[in-house]
């Protein structure tokens, strides 16, 4: 009965410091990298969740590897993340990346991704032939 005082903190404890990587990407493989930053955004504000998922696949595009990848990515926070996107995006930037030659700066790319993404949640839902369709495809029985 004395030992169950004893594994009750051991367990509390080692529970306490696995919570404490809670705002760290796991890059053990790539699935676990996925699900980290799905959760990871969730928690971020909306202006610093578009501004992470860009830099996060920014990160991911420049690193084919699965392996390099995954070495960038493991153990960082959201605002590490954000700093080595910004990092790819200049060095992209100064040798003429073809995607990034639109943008003058990384907030102009940041603002306008969130601009987009604004307006795709602003869509009032269906088109007018859209909808007429769903009317034509109602199966409702009158009973």
């Amino acid at each position: 009965m004395k030992k169950l005082p004893a594994l009750l903190l051991i367990l509390s404890s080692a529970t306490l410091i696995a919570c404490g990587k809670g705002q760290e990407i796991n890059g053990h493989n790539t699935a676990t990298a996925y699900r980290s930053v799905k959760a990871l955004k969730n928690r971020l504000s909306p202006d610093n969740r578009i501004e992470f998922e860009v830099s996060f696949w920014t990160i991911r595009d420049a690193k084919k590897d699965d392996k390099e990848f995954l070495d960038v990515v493991d153990g960082k926070t959201p605002e590490e993340i954000i700093a080595i996107g910004k990092e790819i995006y200049q060095e992209r930037k100064a040798v003429g990346f073809k995607g990034y030659e639109e943008y003058s700066s990384w907030e102009e790319m940041i603002a306008k991704f969130g601009k987009e993404r604004m307006d795709q949640d602003n869509r009032k839902g269906k088109s007018k032939e859209a909808q007429d369709k769903d009317k034509a495809n109602d199966v409702l029985y009158k009973l």
